[in-house]
């Protein structure tokens, strides 16, 4: 995946879950994507170097990061919960969506019962 277009395919794939906000609240190099008011994927471009954040099951991310050179430990994250991801050629757009899925879910778990089932209904 292209660099150019990496973000850009991020945010629109992160909108499609339901009830997520796009913010600013670290200031406007920062785009924040939550769910309940909790972070599941942050987009940034670091001295050049665009990245995405993303919650990741800590064995699941350990296997990622075997087999996807674009995917190391979440920078200036807890390295055992969050992954970052960046543009390469072993990155699909199928991949990133289901990066991007598995980082809501992970955050949509944590949230009480009631609130569970109001985002994924049936």
């Amino acid at each position: 995946m292209e660099a150019s277009t990496f973000h850009a395919i991020a945010h629109r794939l992160a909108l499609e879950h339901p009830f997520t906000e796009h913010c600013w609240p670290f200031g406007p190099e920062y785009d924040v994507f939550k769910v309940c008011n909790r972070i599941f994927m942050l987009t940034m471009t670091v001295r050049g170097r665009t990245l995405i954040n993303l919650k990741a099951d800590p064995q699941k991310s350990l296997l990622n990061q075997q087999i996807y050179r674009s995917i190391e430990p979440g920078y200036h994250m807890n390295k055992k919960h969050w992954i970052t991801v960046t543009p390469g050629e072993d990155i699909s757009e199928d991949l990133l969506a289901e990066l991007i899925a598995d980082s809501w879910h992970l955050v949509v778990d944590k949230l009480p019962k009631k609130d569970q089932k109001r985002l994924r209904p049936g």
